[in-house]
């Protein structure tokens, strides 16, 4: 059954991103206008949630609902308090600034992973001049708690370049990663990396290769244990489109999308069955689907 996609909030300009349900309402990233947009569907109206978010990009709510973010402009990883302060979790790696961090997931145990790819201009003004890129590489870390409030960063991928949207699977023994590179000597694969019993990695297993397309931008969790997840473009290759994909990779479904470039997705509604879906314009679309979401925060 093809999923019918409802503009319901936006355009924007500039893209949006890092869509996460609060409960009852949807919030997500506006990068370019430095905000946090909160869309309630009860009265189809949106509020600025936050402002002055350094480019934030991916959001996630952990299991007490606190929400995390990754300041791309920043160049951090955060947690915003309910008193309106900002903790920082992460801003560098071994004595060296990070780069754009992207997008975050949230493990069992509460620990933060990330990813920090370097997209050019993804961090605003300064994110366009390489020369601005400090570490040689672009990872996925995991930002462990301390006993006195602090927070250990562990580098966990030593293979991807410009990794984008990450998802643990049902059980978290496995996490799944977009390797999701612009140039032509880059890969654009969805991948699954076995969580070990440490919190390393092994090695990978390529689920889905997009070829010369546009890979995974952004993904979420069905209660199946599938990802759904936005790819592609108009630009070459089968356009732009939600995917299902099976834990093994196997393509379940496949739904266009009204416009160009849709970047991230979350589940949200009463049950957690409606999808939004946002856009690299800045739209944030609504479909209603048979498939209903895992999410770390809320359950149901």
């Amino acid at each position: 059954m093809s999923w019918q996609f409802i503009l319901v909030n936006g355009p924007y300009g500039g893209t949006a991103e890092g869509p996460a349900w609060d409960g009852s309402a949807l919030l997500f990233t506006h990068i370019p206008g430095n905000r946090i947009i909160r869309y309630d569907p009860q009265d189809r109206g949106s509020s600025i949630y936050r402002s002055d978010t350094n480019n934030a990009n991916g959001l996630m709510f952990d299991s007490e609902g606190r929400l995390y973010a990754c300041e791309g402009g920043g160049r951090r990883v955060v947690r915003y308090e309910a008193d309106g302060s900002t903790t920082v979790l992460a801003d560098g790696f071994e004595g060296k600034r990070l780069n754009v961090p992207n997008d975050l997931a949230i493990d069992q145990n509460g620990s933060v992973w990330f990813t920090d790819p370097f997209y050019e201009g993804a961090g605003g003004e300064w994110s366009n001049d390489r020369s601005n890129k400090d570490l040689d590489h672009d990872s996925v870390y995991r930002l462990d708690e301390q006993d006195d409030g602090s927070w250990s960063i562990t580098r966990v991928t030593f293979d991807t370049t410009r990794p984008n949207g990450l998802l643990f699977s049902l059980d978290y023994s496995v996490l799944y990663v977009a390797q999701s590179g612009r140039d032509a000597d880059e890969k654009r694969e969805l991948r699954g990396y076995p969580v070990n019993a440490d919190g390393s990695l092994g090695e990978y297993a390529v689920l889905h290769d997009f070829g010369a397309h546009r890979g995974i931008d952004g993904m979420v969790l069905d209660t199946e244990g599938n990802i759904v997840a936005t790819a592609g473009f108009d630009e070459s290759g089968p356009g732009p489109m939600v995917y299902v994909f099976a834990p093994d990779g196997e393509v379940l479904e496949t739904h266009r999308t009204p416009t160009d470039r849709p970047t991230n997705c979350s589940f949200g509604g009463a049950d957690l069955t409606t999808l939004y879906v946002t856009t690299g314009g800045g739209d944030v679309y609504m479909a209603q689907t048979e498939r209903q979401g895992r999410l770390h925060y809320p359950t149901i």
